[in-house]
């Protein structure tokens, strides 16, 4: 008789060996950095997919050696950079939970997602230490804190150097693998579960779409604490991809790197990408060998699409967006192409992906509404996250019988296309839908590097703008573009930096409204 096989052993995405197994396969492929790791300085920035397996060795070796063992759940939260990532992928390979917490957050916020957590370990530094952590009670709330530098009141990981190697963890695929956090537009961030399985989900339909780019040198500038970069890494890994990992988006310190490496892929967030729009002409062409463009987190303007896809010089580059969040992972996607670029609509936000994916919208009743009637946007997906962290019940209240409640409205099409008009929190009865609204401001205005309309102190539609160079907007130029559009108040306009900002450098418009209400002026 032949010995039963364990379930789904091989539906399984785990983070600890991605490095080796794609060094093993490919071998020293280069991965550029734009400043060296803070865990081995000494490195520089131009390594290899081998030196970086090594790294991810020797690190696990030393967090074992400090203590940490399978199962155990370990908060990351340090400044930015590419050691986020290698530490993740350390403290997965010897079955500990890493628990990624955004270089962004405010220390009270830090503070009370460690209480969520179980007593978890502390991976940090001395900025954050001596900075936003100042006045939190570290000590108090976890099990140890390990630092990759100095800083008081915490264990050098340095210490531990020369640690013997450890033979790799494998958790069982529906055990929780990692932890990351909602974007917080709403309030205090959820804590997402996730597991091996509900990740391999997610990485499956994502191999899939990157095939036609396979070997390409990827350019990327996303958030390391979020799951979407884990996946699209897991992509690039398997298909031998060189690698150019961003961590500064300033167009001054992007254009050099791109010039010089000449991406054939391209990923970041919605909002830098329109940053980014100033490349499409800078000196050296450093978009001109873009064949794919990836947008996620967020929905995208058409200006900024047009102008990312008019600046390669590939005979037929697109622009494909996912739509979805860190609950689920993509749930509907998109392609757009130079052709379809000069008459897409923002609001489309594609299909869902078929065998992994289904898309409806719903009334309050939780029943699928007609094509072209607006109502809750709602996905059933393979990807779903485990729970949420320390709110279980509130995990229980976004599902319908298998239906996850994206918190969108929107509505579909006859043939089936999703069409996104607003988050629920932020509708404003005279507005149809304040994103449309916003689009077609940034195609009319050039100028614009973002506008953003949040109901005022009586629900009326207030546009908070930031002009590029910080300029005075015109006002004639503002009421030409605005006349043909709902009734608006006044814009108030703001520096960009001043706008609250998630770690995908989504917009928190709550967050807006509050301190517009509070008297905050430009």
């Amino acid at each position: 008789m032949r010995p039963q096989q364990p379930l789904l052993t091989d539906r399984g995405f785990y983070l600890g060996p991605m490095f080796r197994q794609a060094a093993e396969r490919h071998g020293p492929v280069f991965v550029t950095l734009d400043r060296p790791l803070d865990v081995h300085p000494g490195l520089g920035v131009d390594l290899t997919y081998t030196v970086l397996a090594d790294l991810v060795d020797e690190l696990s070796a030393q967090l074992w050696e400090a203590g940490i063992r399978p199962a155990e759940e370990v908060a990351v939260h340090k400044t930015d950079n590419v050691d986020i990532v290698l530490l993740t992928c350390a403290l997965s390979r010897i079955g500990a939970v890493p628990a990624l917490l955004s270089p962004g957050l405010a220390g009270p916020v830090v503070g009370r997602l460690l209480e969520r957590l179980h007593t978890p370990w502390l991976i940090t530094d001395r900025a954050k230490l001596e900075g936003p952590l100042k006045d939190v009670d570290v000590a108090g709330l976890v099990r140890g804190t390990l630092s990759v530098d100095d800083a008081p009141g915490a264990v050098p990981l340095e210490k531990y150097a020369g640690s013997a190697p450890r033979r790799a963890v494998r958790m069982h695929s529906r055990e929780p693998a990692l932890i990351t956090h909602s974007s917080g537009t709403t309030g205090l961030p959820k804590l997402a579960v996730h597991c091996a399985n509900t990740m391999w989900n997610r990485l499956v339909p994502q191999k899939a779409m990157g095939w036609p780019t396979r070997g390409e040198t990827a350019a990327l500038h996303m958030s390391f604490v979020h799951s979407r970069f884990y996946h699209l890494l897991g992509v690039l890994l398997s298909f031998g991809s060189p690698l150019v990992l961003i961590t500064d988006p300033d167009p001054a310190n992007v254009a050099p790197i791109l010039t010089r490496h000449r991406p054939g892929i391209v990923e970041t967030h919605p909002n830098t990408f329109v940053l980014w729009e100033e490349l499409a002409d800078a000196p050296g062409a450093p978009l001109s060998r873009v064949r794919s463009y990836g947008s996620t987190f967020d929905a995208i303007h058409p200006r900024t699409v047009q102008r990312l896809l008019d600046a390669s010089e590939r005979r037929a580059p697109w622009l494909i967006q996912l739509y979805g969040q860190s609950e689920t992972g993509p749930v509907a996607f998109q392609w757009f192409t130079r052709r379809g670029a000069s008459r897409m609509d923002g609001r489309r936000v594609g299909i869902g992906i078929p065998g992994f994916t289904r898309v409806r919208v719903a009334d309050e009743s939780g029943r699928s509404v007609k094509p072209g009637s607006p109502g809750r946007i709602e996905a059933r997906t393979r990807g779903r996250i485990l729970t949420y962290l320390g709110a279980r019940e509130q995990y229980q209240r976004q599902l319908d019988r298998g239906w996850w409640q994206m918190g969108d409205m929107g509505y579909r099409s006859r043939w089936g296309a999703l069409y996104l008009i607003d988050r629920e929190i932020d509708q404003i009865d005279a507005v149809h839908s304040n994103l449309e609204i916003e689009d077609t401001l940034m195609s009319r205005l050039e100028e614009l590097r973002e506008v953003v309309i949040v109901p005022g102190a009586d629900r009326e539609p207030v546009p908070v703008v930031c002009v590029r160079g910080e300029q005075a907007l015109d006002p004639d130029r503002w009421r030409e573009a605005t006349a043909d559009l709902p009734t608006l108040a006044e814009p108030r306009q703001w520096r960009f930096e001043d706008l609250p900002m998630t770690a995908t450098w989504k917009v928190k418009r709550v967050e807006i409204t509050r301190m517009l209400a509070e008297g905050a002026v430009a």
